[in-house]
């Protein structure tokens, strides 16, 4: 049987629908992980990557730090936490926030240096403060880039949730873990193909976002991202 065929026959179990193991219960905690740590990942990185880019001052080494907690491996720190603190949300927060702060601030921080400085000279010389250049102008012409950035960590935080499951926690990672180890591979299958609609739901809602928040003279420049 084919992978789609496998799915609609665990999707359409009414048996998966119910319980505290139930679709609707693990697709609530994944999205409430999910949420909770792209809420705290932008609440650091947003601030960061602002201030750098505005200032022009720590830029360089607040990316390079971003860029080495990227390349650490996500279940590798969960492992370690649990070693340190013991099993809980903690962790998995821990693991989830170092893998989204970095495109995060990165993707701020490239945005608001790149704003054109013709344009910030003529703000200035408009009379606008230092606060008014950043939230009048250098944000809104950044918006795209700033959205990319957290679109990539929305995404990859959802696809890897599923690290939650590892350490006993629920999401829709447990579907994958608990169906390897009772060799129940529709339960696999099924988990496996809710995450990837999920972070295409995810990937649908930034690109409505866009459409939002991007002032239509950035788009109509052609430098959306």
């Amino acid at each position: 049987m084919n992978i789609l065929g496998l799915f609609w026959e665990w999707f359409s179990d009414s048996a998966n629908w119910q319980g505290t193991d139930g679709i609707p219960t693990r697709l609530l905690e994944h999205v409430w992980y999910s949420g909770l740590s792209l809420l705290i990942a932008a609440a650091i990185g947003l601030p960061l990557g602002l201030l750098t880019g505005h200032t022009g001052r720590g830029g360089f080494v607040a990316a390079s730090l971003a860029n080495f907690a990227r390349a650490l491996p996500t279940l590798g720190i969960v492992i370690l936490v649990v070693l340190i603190y013991g099993v809980g949300l903690g962790p998995v927060l821990t693991a989830l926030i170092a893998l989204a702060v970095p495109p995060v601030l990165v993707n701020t921080y490239e945005g608001i240096r790149n704003v054109d400085a013709d344009i910030k000279d003529a703000a200035r010389g408009m009379g606008m403060t230092g606060p008014e250049v950043l939230f009048k102008v250098e944000i809104p012409a950044a918006m795209p880039l700033i959205l990319l950035g957290l679109r990539t960590a929305a995404i990859q935080i959802v696809a890897t949730a599923t690290v939650a499951a590892y350490v006993s926690l629920g999401g829709l990672g447990r579907y994958i873990f608990d169906g390897f180890q009772r060799q129940d591979y529709k339960a696999v299958v099924g988990g496996s193909v809710l995450v990837v609609l999920l972070a295409v739901i995810v990937a649908g809602i930034f690109l409505a976002l866009r459409r939002l928040l991007v002032p239509a003279g950035v788009r109509q420049s052609g430098r959306v991202a």
